[in-house]
């Protein structure tokens, strides 16, 4: 039998992001950021491309993005509702690291296997967060789909997407148990 970590297997079996508007003041300082952003580079990455990066948005930053969202909410004509959550995303946070998604020209590596690894990051970081005792979430949100935002806002390429924005502060509370899939409505088992 392979050897158990059953802390971690605990972890992950009741882990549970915190809504980001749940968190607060104090943040990871940048040493503990540093090694959340390195526990999440260690997610897998086939051809070792490195397909994606971060951009770590500190408090005047998330108040520039935030007056960035209203702008472009308006220039949008987005619902007041739509455009608020997105607004308030960026100007309540204290701290958000967006993982940019940045394909790299790969024979081997298809774009979307490039794009997934992006996706495996986010969840990394998030876990690497919540692990070491902070609250966390992973949002997108219209702002993500933005053009105009990723490049204005954070100065992405074309060819960059945003991934996830993982906001990690102070929880203020523990979130209740919400239902959790199927198992055996999911799963398909096979021998042959």
């Amino acid at each position: 039998m392979p050897a158990k970590n059953q802390a971690v297997l605990d972890f992950l079996l009741t882990r549970r992001s915190r809504p980001a508007k749940t968190l607060s003041a104090p943040v990871p300082r940048r040493g503990e950021i540093r090694m959340l952003l390195t526990a999440a580079a260690r997610s897998p990455d086939h051809g070792k491309l490195e397909p994606w990066r971060f951009v770590v948005l500190q408090a005047a930053a998330l108040q520039r993005l935030g007056k960035l969202a209203e702008t472009r909410a308006a220039a949008l004509g987005l619902d007041p509702d739509k455009a608020a959550k997105g607004i308030r995303q960026f100007a309540d946070a204290d701290l958000a690291i967006a993982v940019v998604s940045a394909p790299k020209p790969s024979d081997k590596v298809p774009p979307i296997e490039q794009n997934l690894s992006a996706g495996a990051v986010c969840l990394a970081l998030l876990n690497a967060a919540l692990a070491a005792g902070w609250g966390a979430n992973w949002l997108t949100g219209w702002a993500a789909q933005d053009r105009d935002f990723l490049a204005q806002g954070l100065g992405l390429t074309a060819r960059e997407t945003v991934a996830g924005f993982i906001h990690i502060g102070t929880g203020s509370m523990a979130p209740p148990e919400r239902p959790r899939p199927d198992l055996d409505a999911l799963t398909t088992w096979t021998d042959t």
